[in-house]
């Protein structure tokens, strides 16, 4: 009887019509062959009382060659067979792991172990049988009986070479986490971040709450958006690039905490960091500063850390890091300072600093005014240093135009980003609360937009207005979920943690 095949990666081409090639037209075959014998190829009914992962820690320990007299029913795909003799070993894997199946003639019958030998590679399968351990104290259940739920009309990748080819990997993310262990623990590693952020918020007492991703005009940060259009309404509309300016006129309205999670889209580059679309929480807190929002950072992603890792000092790109409080606070201007060997401060002339931007061999643009400036120098020489958690504090106000102006010094603003390992993760204000102020900085946003800087702001007058009702002194922050999965599962490219990153079509 010929077992399943496990053809070299890649073997079928993609895209192949399944009558095209000989392996998958031999599962086509099998598909008819079956239901021709009265075999229903695609069943229901069939349920399940145990799970790899339950019944490995049930058993843990069980004496080779031991009989339980325990019957379960398991399901999941099978991942290969073996014989050996009369018998035949199967590797069955459920969402939780995988469990060895062992099928012999004395518990299936001769037609039935046939029956069992034609199965293929990725099959899904369901089984009834004994919880046991062979002589080589394997756990394994003896099987009773089996059924064929879903016939695999493709075949997997060899399992002796797992799936390597990383852009495959990212188009064909089923195929990635069928074969691959660590694709599936980065995605249970995600959905834990998620959760526990949600739990963190909801126990400190903010309501979730959840806001257009379609928008008239797409404000609360500085990005280029995607554009669409809105047929039923006869109106340009784009994806939300943040959540902020909902977010802000809900406490105005008096829900003093509130939060969201999910998917924002800037139409911008891609590289390791950077994907358009992308998870954020976002949150404001009624009557507190950026102070405030620091010291809730320091509570909340070291508790993320310790719940769905169990750890908070960990290590990253083989170095070590500590997620545990107090993190260092400094200011911008004196990371940036530093790094170009000059005193910098807010009332430094914009064409003294371009001269020392150039000095430092940075290109610069003639347009750029005091922040880019600056914030060209943090990202080029200062942001990839930042190893442990820092608070990088108090930046210009002319590239933070939601931001509050600083308390105590002119031309800045109360605002921080959150920096571990080279990357940011946290971006938080002292939010800005003075509709004049705010309608000032908007429509500097707008002649920045008229002379052709498509990631300014547009003035929003619905945002404005209100404002003018009056917003509570309010501290923000957004948190950039995929990069802290990506920092608590040890990955460097974005993609990894994104289960269906974006691609250019093939």
């Amino acid at each position: 009887m010929a077992g399943p095949e496990t053809p070299p990666e890649n073997e079928v081409p993609e895209g192949a019509g399944l009558a095209d090639h000989p392996l998958t037209a031999r599962r086509l075959e099998k598909v008819t062959r079956l239901r021709a014998e009265g075999v229903e190829p695609y069943p229901l009914g069939y349920e399940r009382d145990a799970a790899a992962a339950d019944l490995h820690d049930r058993y843990q320990g069980l004496e080779a060659d031991t009989r339980t007299g325990v019957e379960v029913r398991v399901a999941g795909r099978l991942m290969n067979t073996r014989r050996l003799g009369r018998l035949i070993f199967g590797v069955l894997q459920d969402h939780s792991g995988r469990i060895q199946l062992f099928a012999e003639a004395g518990g299936l019958g001769r037609d039935r172990l046939a029956g069992f030998a034609d199965l293929d590679q990725g099959d899904w399968i369901w089984a009834r049988g004994e919880v046991m351990t062979t002589r080589r104290g394997e756990l394994s259940v003896h099987l009773a009986d089996f059924a064929l739920l879903a016939k695999g009309l493709r075949p997997l990748p060899a399992k002796w070479h797992g799936l390597k080819d990383t852009e495959v990997r990212f188009r064909r993310r089923e195929l990635d986490l069928l074969v691959n262990p660590e694709a599936r623990r980065i995605a249970q590693v995600r959905a834990g971040v998620v959760s526990e952020l949600r739990r963190q918020f909801e126990e400190r007492g903010f309501v979730e709450v959840e806001t257009p991703v379609l928008q008239v005009q797409a404000g609360g940060a500085l990005a280029r958006p995607f554009e669409t259009y809105h047929n039923a309404l006869g109106l340009p509309m784009y994806l939300r690039i943040a959540t902020e300016l909902h977010l802000k006129r809900l406490v105005v309205g008096g829900m003093e905490r509130v939060f969201e999670l999910g998917r924002v889209f800037r139409n911008e580059g891609i590289d390791a960091s950077h994907n358009p679309e992308f998870t954020t929480l976002e949150a404001y807190q009624a009557l507190a500063d950026y102070h405030d929002i620091m010291r809730l950072m320091e509570e909340v992603i070291p508790a993320v850390a310790e719940r769905v890792i169990g750890a908070t000092r960990l290590a990253y790109r083989d170095r070590p890091l500590d997620l545990r409080p107090p993190y260092r606070r400094v200011p911008m201007l004196e990371l940036v300072s530093e790094a170009l060997g000059a005193a910098i401060t807010p009332s430094t002339p914009v064409g003294e600093l371009r001269a020392l931007v150039g000095a430092a061999g940075l290109e610069a643009d003639p347009d750029w005014g005091f922040g880019k400036l600056v914030e060209e120098v943090f990202d080029e020489r200062v942001e990839q240093h930042l190893w442990e958690p820092t608070f990088v504090i108090d930046h210009p106000i002319d590239i933070s135009p939601l931001a509050r102006r600083h308390r105590s010094v002119e031309g800045l603003v109360e605002r921080f980003e959150l920096y571990i390992a080279g990357a940011e993760y946290v971006d938080a204000f002292t939010e800005l609360n003075d509709p004049l102020d705010q309608r000032a900085r908007f429509e500097a946003q707008a002649a920045a937009r008229a002379a052709g800087d498509q990631t300014a702001h547009p003035v929003d007058e619905g945002f404005l207005q209100a404002l003018e009702l009056g917003m509570p002194p309010t501290g923000g922050l957004g948190i950039g979920v995929d990069r802290l999965v990506m920092l608590l599962t040890g990955q460097r490219n974005l993609r990894e943690v994104v289960l269906f990153p974006h691609l250019r079509p093939e």
